[in-house]
C-alpha cells in the first residue's frame, strides 16, 4: 500500500477513507435500509387489512384493540377517505383502505427494490 501524506494541518484521521471504501459502505447502507422500508410497508399494509377485516366481521368498535387498530389504520388511508362513494358501509371501509393498503405495498416494495439495487 502506498502511503498518502496529509495535507499541511491536517491529520490523517480527519481524512475521509478513499472513494471505493466510501462507495462499498454506501451500498451496504442502501441494502440494509430496504428491508425496513418493505417492512414499515409491510406492517402498514397489514393494519389496513386487520382493519378491515375486523369492520367486516363486525368486531365491537368499543373494544380497546379493535379502536387501537381503527386509529391506526386511519393514517395511512387518510388520503382515500371518501373517494368512492358507495351505498354499503362495508364495501366503503374495503375500498377506503383496500386501496391504501395495496399502495402501500407497491410503493414500499418498489421504493425497497429500488435500494436493493442500489
Amino acid at each position: 500500500m502506498s502511503r498518502i501524506d496529509p495535507l499541511p494541518g491536517q491529520h490523517t484521521h480527519d481524512r475521509p477513507p478513499p472513494g471505493p471504501h466510501r462507495e462499498e459502505r454506501r451500498r451496504s447502507t442502501t441494502r440494509r435500509t430496504a428491508p425496513t422500508v418493505r417492512t414499515a410497508a409491510d406492517a402498514a399494509a397489514g393494519l389496513l387489512v386487520l382493519w378491515i377485516a375486523l369492520h367486516l366481521l363486525g368486531a365491537n368498535e368499543a373494544n380497546v384493540f379493535v379502536e387501537f387498530v381503527h386509529g391506526a389504520a386511519e393514517l395511512p388511508a387518510r388520503w382515500s377517505q371518501d373517494v368512492f362513494t358507495m351505498g354499503t358501509e362495508n364495501l366503503r371501509v374495503l375500498l377506503d383502505h383496500g386501496l391504501p393498503a395495496l399502495m402501500c405495498l407497491a410503493v414500499g416494495h418498489g421504493i425497497a427494490a429500488r435500494l436493493d439495487h442500489a
